[in-house]
């Protein structure tokens, strides 16, 4: 959680500092694609696929982004991701009490995405996940489900003759549906948060 906590307010303070530089002032985007050949499609992921590589427990971590611009300022995405978690999300990364076991969640969501001035932008995202719980043993025990939204703050900032992006950001995530939890489970859950906020995110995509 401190780690986490670190890298949010280092996120929080560069995008702070990027809305006060006066060169970062930009006007408005260029316009979609059409005669001047703007490209107004994206892939992406995240830059933490490198968690997977971490000592422990692996995430299995995969996350696969698409966004159409359909404004020069306004992106609608659709969100491919799975991953394995293995202690209560409220209390990520500081759990006292791992799980018996282990979560496998895999979603497809859909998202909106507001570009602002200064290289600055904001989203939100609901992804309805389907989870599946395996005890210590890695015997699948039953199926969950779970709808996850993501509420994110963060800077876009474009290279290579824009056609490559980064976008470091800080998230406020709420999952207000979460079902058929194991008993097991339910109690490590008991008194846990349906929320965590100041996710660090750094995205990054390729226009196209």
């Amino acid at each position: 959680m401190k780690l986490t906590n670190t890298s949010s307010l280092l996120i929080l303070a560069m995008l702070l500092a990027a809305a006060r530089c006066p060169a970062l002032a930009d006007s408005a985007p260029r316009a979609n694609a059409g005669s001047n050949g703007e490209r107004n499609h994206h892939l992406g992921s995240t830059l933490f696929l490198l968690g997977n590589l971490a000592p422990g427990d692996s995430p299995y971590f995969f996350q696969l982004n698409y966004g159409y611009h359909f404004t020069p300022r306004d992106v609608v995405t659709t969100e491919a991701i799975t991953w394995t978690y293995y202690e209560p999300l409220g209390t990520y990364g500081s759990s006292e009490r791992s799980y018996p076991g282990k979560v496998r969640a895999l979603g497809i969501g859909v998202g909106y995405q507001r570009l602002l001035p200064r290289k600055l932008y904001l989203s939100m995202q609901a992804v309805p996940f389907r989870q599946t719980f395996y005890d210590t043993e890695d015997v699948r025990i039953q199926h969950g489900f779970q709808l996850f939204l993501q509420f994110r703050f963060g800077g876009h900032f474009e290279f290579f003759s824009r056609r490559w992006f980064l976008e470091p950001s800080v998230a406020f995530n709420y999952w207000p549906i979460n079902t058929h939890f194991p008993a097991s489970f339910k109690e490590i859950e008991r008194g846990k948060h349906n929320y965590f906020l100041g996710e660090p995110g750094l995205h990054f995509g390729w226009k196209f």
